[in-house]
């Protein structure tokens, strides 16, 4: 087959697979009896043209460049974790036990502290799955899998029966200190700015103390830190030794183990790697929106950052256009619920048919775009 251009690899496959995903949504609508311009326009607006809208498409997008990391380390080393549902609601546990046994003065010592949790309750949740791999041949997809599960099993026995606060009937910890809580964009200096509520004349929204008034929105300083883990990733897989030795084991592992690289070494510390970082999810949702750990606080990011980083291809930069793109379907799909008679659900059949396209028929509009620069090489 015609290797294709980077340019055409990196941006022309996924845009065309955007394309035919939106194509067979448009013909989904139809067939219900609903006008796909409408949809399209109620999920603009309620996605990406009010800051209400920013500000969760942001939130949502920010779990899923953790969980889209966390599957890209281990697709790197050729390993397929499907475990970051898991490991993520693993993390969660850590950061609220951070966030509830430890009497920190500010948020910002807490958020150190409860990034080491996360991390850490994510990576040892990952470690047991990979060292059945490394040591015992289990298949990680098999295992991961099973550990979702588990971890499930897990938190809703400890929610239940140990951290949820007494004569509460509600499957949750008790909330955090106020001392943890996270700057969320409406409270932070300048970006606050673009949150504040305006009347119908233009004019800012005033409290009864003469204060402006601002639209509350869930995303928050995590964020960030989601975009310096991309950069962090970015720099270990591709410009360090220990990023150089995870790549060539995931290109061949053979090679890798003729040139000296340990494969028990390299799957444990990839998994490590991959666990934390779903792990970190947690800071966004559990101590930046939720203030409590909640019953499914990964709230299926785990499964949704497959997606990310497979329409991401497996690169940083990408994985944050994928993430944002689903976050967009996120909350696009739930304003479809609000404002139409468009079932909520649909997101996830457009969301189903974005992976389909760009995972699973992703080689068949590689070989379509490889018979036309083929053509067009002998025209």
């Amino acid at each position: 087959m015609t290797r294709l251009p980077t340019w055409a690899d990196v941006v022309l496959v996924p845009v065309i697979s955007l394309l035919l995903a939106a194509i067979v949504s448009a013909l989904v609508l139809l067939a219900i009896g609903q006008s796909p311009v409408e949809a399209l326009t109620v999920m603009v607006r309620g996605a990406l043209m009010s800051p209400y809208g920013w500000g969760y498409t942001l939130y949502y997008a920010t779990s899923f460049i953790f969980t889209g990391l966390s599957v890209s380390v281990a697709y790197h080393a050729g390993l397929f974790n499907i475990g970051s549902e898991g490991q993520a609601q693993l993390g969660g546990l850590g950061v609220a036990l951070c966030c509830l046994l430890l009497p920190w003065p500010h948020w910002t010592l807490a958020l150190a502290g409860a990034m080491v949790a996360g991390a850490a309750f994510g990576a040892a949740w990952a470690a047991i799955p990979a060292w059945l791999q490394a040591k015992r041949g289990s298949h990680i997809v098999i295992t991961t899998i099973m550990f979702n599960y588990i971890a499930a099993a897990l938190m809703i026995w400890l929610l239940v029966d140990f951290l949820r606060p007494q004569g509460s009937m509600d499957p949750a910890s008790a909330r955090f200190g106020a001392t943890v809580a996270l700057p969320r964009f409406h409270e932070m200096p300048i970006i606050g700015d673009f949150f504040l509520r305006y009347t119908e004349a233009g004019e800012i929204k005033l409290n009864a103390k003469g204060q402006p008034l601002y639209q509350q929105v869930p995303a928050n300083v995590s964020f960030f830190l989601a975009l310096l883990a991309c950069f962090g990733t970015w720099v270990l897989l591709w410009h360090t030794r220990l990023g150089y030795m995870i790549r060539t084991f995931g290109k061949s592992e053979k090679a890798a183990r003729y040139a000296g690289i340990s494969a028990v070494k390299i799957t444990m510390i990839a998994m490590l790697i991959s666990g934390g970082l779903a792990g970190l999810m947690a800071i966004n949702n559990v101590m930046g929106a939720s203030g409590r750990l909640l019953q499914n606080s990964a709230e299926g990011a785990g499964f949704i950052g497959i997606a990310v980083a497979l329409m991401g291809r497996n690169h940083p930069f990408g994985i944050v256009l994928a993430a944002v793109l689903f976050g967009f379907l996120y909350q696009g799909g739930a304003q479809l619920g609000i404002e139409t008679k468009i079932p909520m659900e649909l997101r996830i059949v457009m969301q189903g048919l974005v992976i389909l396209f760009t995972g699973a028929l992703d080689q068949m509009v590689r070989m379509m775009l490889a018979w036309v620069f083929r053509a067009r090489a002998a025209a």
